[in-house]
C-alpha cells in the first residue's frame, strides 16, 4: 500500500511541509503551476533554497509578500528573539474572513480535489477558532493564519498531497514545543490555543525543544491529511524528505516525510498486524471520569475506547470498558487504563479483524467539492459515505443545520456516482 509518513519529531510548519514536500519528490514545476492559479499570484513569490539543520541537509521555503517588500516576510516557525514569534507571516493581508479564504479557493482555477483538500485544512482553524472565541463559524476572523504565505502554505499543501496520490497518510508522535509565542491575541503558551485543539486526540509531545515547534497551520495540515496517528507495522522507505525550520533548536529542526509501501493493513481488506480488545468492569468509578479516560486512551493510540452499561453480581449496576488496538499497543494502553480508572484487573484479548476495501474520491457538488469513501461489498456492490468534515464545512457556510446540508449533498453525489450509503 503506498503510504506517506510524517515524522515530527521537531514539529511542523507550514513552510517547512511545503519544503519537505518538494524534498520528497514532488515536482517543484507541478506546485509553482497550481499557485499560480490562485488570484493572488501576484502577490506573492516562492523560493527554496538548501541548507542544513546540525548537519542534516533538506530544502527550506520562503514566501514573499510582494505587496510588503524584500525581507518584510519572516517565515512560519522564525522567531525574533527567545519566545518571540513572529506568526506564520503576519503581514499587512492577513486579516481575512473565514469567509474570505472561502471565496479566495472557489475563484481558484484548481482541480476540485485540490479545492476540497485546502477547504478542509483551513476548516480545522476555523472551527477551533470559534470554539475557542465561542463565535460562530462565519464570524471567525484569521489573522496569521489568514496571511498571504500561510494561504500559500495551505493551498500548497493540498497541491502536493493530491499530487502524491497515496493511499493512506499515517503519523507518528507530534512535538509541540515549549516557552511561549506572541501572536495576534497577544502572549500565549505555546502550544497556541489553536494549534491544541486542532491536535486534540493526537498523540503529542511537549517541551522536547524550546519554542513553538508546531503551528497552527501545520496541526491543521496534520489533521486534515492523516488517517492513523501511530507509527507502521511493516514499512518500506522509498523516497525521503527534509523540510528545514529557520530556527535552532537542541534537535535538527527537521520535518522528515517519507514515502513508501506498507504491509496491507485493514484499510484495504487486509490484516497484517494482530489486534487486542481490553475490557474492564467497572462499578466504583464516577461517571464524569469516563470522558476524560476516554479522550486520553485514544491519545495515547486506541483504534476505538467504547463503554456499556452492565449489570454484575448481587445487581450492581456497572460499565464495561473495551478499548480496541493493534497488538504492539496493548502492554501501553492496559497500563493507561490501570493508572487511570479505578479498576485492579482487565481482560486482554486477541481478535482478528476484516474490512472492506476504502478509496476516497472527490464529488464535485453545487455546493463544492465533496470528499467520498468508497468501499466495495464481497458481492461487487459499492456502498459509500460522504466525509464528515466536508458536510460540517459546507453546512456552516450555507447556513443548513448539518442533517440538511447531508441530505443535499448526498443526493447530488448519488447522481454523480451511483448506489447510495
Amino acid at each position: 500500500m503506498r503510504t506517506l509518513l510524517y515524522q515530527c519529531s521537531a514539529g511542523i510548519g507550514g513552510d517547512m511541509h511545503l519544503a519537505a514536500m518538494v524534498d520528497l519528490g514532488v515536482p517543484e514545476a507541478v506546485l509553482r503551476e497550481g499557485l499560480q492559479r490562485l488570484p493572488s499570484a501576484d502577490e506573492f513569490a516562492l523560493e527554496f533554497s538548501r541548507s542544513k539543520k546540525m548537519g542534516v541537509s533538506g530544502l527550506q521555503a520562503r514566501v514573499r509578500d510582494l505587496e510588503m517588500g524584500e525581507g518584510d516576510r519572516v517565515g512560519e516557525g522564525e522567531r525574533m528573539g527567545e519566545g518571540d514569534r513572529v506568526g506564520e507571516g503576519l503581514s499587512s493581508s492577513g486579516h481575512r474572513h473565514y469567509a474570505d479564504i472561502l471565496n479566495l479557493l472557489d475563484a481558484a482555477d484548481l482541480a476540485p480535489g485540490v479545492v476540497a483538500r485546502a477547504k478542509a485544512i483551513f476548516a480545522e482553524v476555523a472551527v477551533a477558532e470559534a470554539k475557542i472565541h465561542d463565535i460562530p463559524i462565519e464570524r471567525v476572523h484569521f489573522h496569521e493564519v489568514g496571511a498571504v504565505d500561510s494561504i500559500v502554505d495551505v493551498v500548497g499543501a493540498a497541491i502536493c498531497l493530491e499530487h502524491l496520490q497515496v493511499e493512506q497518510v499515517l503519523c507518528g508522535v507530534v512535538e509541540l514545543g515549549g516557552g511561549f509565542v506572541d501572536c495576534a491575541h497577544g502572549r500565549l503558551p505555546v502550544p497556541a490555543p489553536a494549534t491544541q485543539e486542532i491536535l486534540k486526540g493526537v498523540p503529542c509531545s511537549y517541551g522536547g525543544v524550546e519554542g513553538e515547534a508546531t503551528t497552527p497551520t501545520g496541526a491543521a495540515i496534520l489533521k486534515a491529511a492523516v488517517d492513523r496517528f501511530e507509527p507502521p507495522c511493516a514499512f518500506r522507505p522509498q523516497s525521503i524528505g527534509y523540510g528545514l525550520g529557520t530556527r535552532d533548536f537542541q534537535v535538527p529542526n527537521v520535518l522528515r516525510l517519507v514515502l513508501g509501501e506498507c504491509a496491507q493493513t485493514a484499510v484495504d481488506g487486509g490484516d497484517a498486524a494482530g489486534h487486542v480488545k481490553i475490557e474492564a468492569n467497572i462499578d466504583d468509578m464516577s461517571p464524569e471520569a469516563y470522558e476524560p479516560l476516554i479522550d486520553h486512551l485514544l491519545a495515547e493510540g486506541a483504534d476505538d475506547v467504547y463503554v456499556t452499561p452492565i449489570v454484575m453480581k448481587k445487581s450492581r449496576p456497572a460499565i464495561n470498558l473495551a478499548v480496541l488496538c493493534e497488538a504492539n499497543r496493548a502492554d501501553a494502553l492496559a497500563d493507561a487504563v490501570l493508572n487511570h480508572s479505578t479498576t485492579i484487573g482487565l481482560r486482554m484479548l486477541a481478535f482478528e479483524k476484516r474490512t472492506l476495501p476504502r478509496r476516497t474520491q472527490t464529488v464535485d457538488t453545487q455546493f463544492g467539492p465533496v470528499r467520498v469513501k468508497v468501499v466495495v461489498q464481497p458481492d461487487g456492490q459499492r456502498r459509500w459515505k460522504s466525509e464528515f468534515e466536508d458536510v460540517r464545512r459546507i453546512a456552516a457556510e450555507a447556513g443548513l443545520d448539518y442533517l440538511q446540508a447531508k441530505a443535499a449533498l448526498d443526493s447530488q453525489i448519488a447522481e454523480s456516482i451511483g448506489e447510495g450509503p
